[in-house]
């Protein structure tokens, strides 16, 4: 028995000696890989803030509640002055008050033998204080962080939202991940069973670096404004969208960029996919009349025309393989290059330019934007739609002078108008200001570069044009503002139908800048499809462009000047005749 006995403790001896010398390191390692936990410490993401710093997105801190069952189990309290256990219901009903659940429905979460379950998400610091102090064991939480609008719906479709599994989607947050992202930190410790860190144990941390914030350009004021008033006026004109752009017109830089509808950035379960997005960058349509600027400007710059040129306009006019018609039957009009303008005549746009080559016009178009991206870089920005002269076919060659048969985004068409108020020079939109680090160190965004898409002379003399569109013989009579001199152009076009197939209602807007002689804003108003009344860019998005340029010219305190306009004719002194110097007829001869 005795040698049978030494035999044995001889065995154990040896495992010991095996244990505690020759393998002491393996054993060690693979004990302190059992106690060592490694967890990512989350960066903060950078705010998004508008250009006077109010915050339109920012994370706050919140929690992660988790269990581990096994350590939970055995809760004790103190009861009455005896230390009785509690373990999981115990644990369950101090919890659940806080947690926002039943408790039974916390037990369930709570019993088992796993040793991590997480049981509530987006807790705030202040419950997760009061969860601490109760010192329930197995009971911990992670840093995690939460997105909030405060802007709402008002700067959804700029800003942009993240998923509920923080994937980014769409607009600022999608267009600036790389700077408002940061870079996560991880934190590695070691940790007893109950899943607690072991006091003065070994522990090693990688700090996270926080995202760093955005500025936009945007005025939150300004965005509210224009929110609201697009909203209003696509439930009064019963239109399926609209949006409003405010623009800088001597920078470029975006002030208001309001689509709508909008959406809910915090409550996307109940928000339709078409709404998601910013429709003034993303959603092309056929612009109609606004575009007639760039092919007067063009036939301007090129000397086929002179404001003050006559254009005898028919009721009809017949080209290529279609029959031209300006908005409303008319007897034959003696008009002026100025008048055709003002008058948004189809006929009369075809007849004072068609002596300029398909390609001429086409070059002039894409040096006021179009058919190109802005150069933001929002996600998903359309080019819009421009066929080059070459391929376009025979009715394409006139639509393209009078804004149908080609496609912009609002934006696009907002860059028209800047680049005649800022004396021919376009200017490429902007939206970001720039970047602001940690320590409040703010870097700028490179400023674009202008374009001189023509001569000053050329654009003093079309501003001076869309000076009598809201003058008493333009289309747009209504939209003047007291006090200011506007220069603006209404738009009513043919629009296609959400099939692609033909055309199915209107495109209605109206774009201008104020004051016509130091122009500070451009304001473009587009509805789509409205259904309420008469479609007219002037009737319909008139008055919405009076409300937001009024709103944004108190805003930023921009003085009337009381001077006077300079008036262009838009009919001649004197009768037409066909065929004499300075007259453009049918017979399209000139002088």
């Amino acid at each position: 028995m005795w040698v049978a006995v030494l035999f044995v403790l001889s065995i154990f001896g040896a495992q010991l000696v095996r244990v505690q010398a020759f393998d002491a390191s393996g054993v060690q390692l693979a004990a302190l890989n059992k106690r060592l936990n490694s967890v990512v410490v989350p960066a903060l993401r950078g705010r998004i803030v508008d250009t006077k710093g109010t915050v339109l997105a920012a994370s706050v801190e919140r929690r992660t509640i988790t269990v581990n069952q096994n350590a939970v189990a055995t809760y004790e309290r103190v009861i009455e002055g005896k230390r009785v256990k509690v373990g999981v219901v115990g644990a369950a009903e101090r919890l659940a008050p806080l947690l926002g659940m039943t408790a039974d429905e916390l037990v369930k979460k709570l019993m088992g033998t796993s040793g991590y379950q997480v049981i509530a998400k987006g807790v705030s610091p202040l419950v997760w204080r009061e969860i601490s102090a109760m010192g329930i064991p197995g009971i911990l939480s992670e840093v995690t962080f939460e997105r909030e609008y405060p802007s709402g719906m008002t700067g959804a479709p700029i800003v942009g939202f993240l998923g509920d599994d923080g994937s980014v989607a769409g607009g600022v947050e999608q267009m600036m991940q790389a700077q408002l992202a940061g870079t996560p930190g991880k934190e590695i410790y070691e940790q007893a069973r109950d899943g607690k860190v072991i006091p003065w144990a070994q522990r090693l941390s990688q700090p996270a670096v926080d995202g760093q914030d955005v500025r936009l350009t945007i005025d939150a004021d300004i965005q509210w404004f224009a929110q609201n008033t697009i909203g209003n006026l696509v439930h009064a004109m019963g239109a399926k969208s609209g949006t409003i752009v405010v623009m800088e017109a001597k920078t470029g830089k975006l002030r208001a960029v309001a689509p709508y509808p909008s959406f809910d950035p915090t409550d996307l379960a109940h928000t339709k996919a078409s709404a998601l997005g910013n429709k003034a960058f993303q959603e092309v349509y056929e612009p109609g009349s606004t575009a007639k600027v760039i092919t007067i400007a063009a036939a301007l710059e090129e000397n086929v025309v002179e404001p003050m040129t006559g254009v005898i306009v028919p009721n009809r006019l017949r080209r290529a393989d279609t029959t031209f018609k300006d908005a409303h039957d008319h007897p034959t009009l003696n008009l002026t290059v100025a008048g055709v303008l003002a008058k948004s005549s189809n006929i009369g746009t075809i007849l004072a330019t068609e002596s300029m080559p398909a390609a001429t016009l086409e070059a002039y178009q894409r040096s006021f934007g179009l058919g190109t991206k802005s150069g933001i870089g929002y996600p998903a920005e359309s080019a819009g739609l421009l066929r080059p002269a070459a391929i376009q076919t025979g009715s394409e060659r006139y639509t393209t002078m009078f804004g149908q048969g080609m496609s912009v985004t609002a934006v696009q068409a907002a860059g028209v108008f800047q680049t005649i108020a800022n004396g021919g020079v376009r200017v490429p939109p902007s939206l970001i200001e720039g970047t602001v680090a940690e320590d409040g160190t703010f870097a700028a965004s490179t400023a674009p570069q202008g374009v001189r898409a023509v001569s000053q002379q050329t654009s003093t003399e079309v501003s001076q044009m869309l000076e009598e569109v809201v003058g008493p013989g333009g289309t747009a009579r209504h939209v003047a503002i007291p006090g200011y001199r506007i220069a603006g152009k209404t738009g009513t076009a043919n629009r296609v139908a959400d099939s692609g197939a033909g055309y199915s209602g209107y495109t209605t807007s109206f774009i201008g800048y104020a004051p016509a002689e130091d122009p500070q804003f451009v304001v473009a108003v587009t509805l789509q499809n409205p259904t309420a009344g008469v479609p007219s860019g002037g009737s319909q998005c008139g008055p919405a462009f009076k409300d937001v340029m009024t709103y944004v010219l108190q805003a930023y305190q921009v003085p009337p000047t009381g001077a006077a306009s300079a008036e262009v004719p838009l009919v001649p002194a004197e009768p037409l005749v066909p065929g004499a110097p300075g007259v453009i007829s049918d017979r399209k001869s000139t002088g």
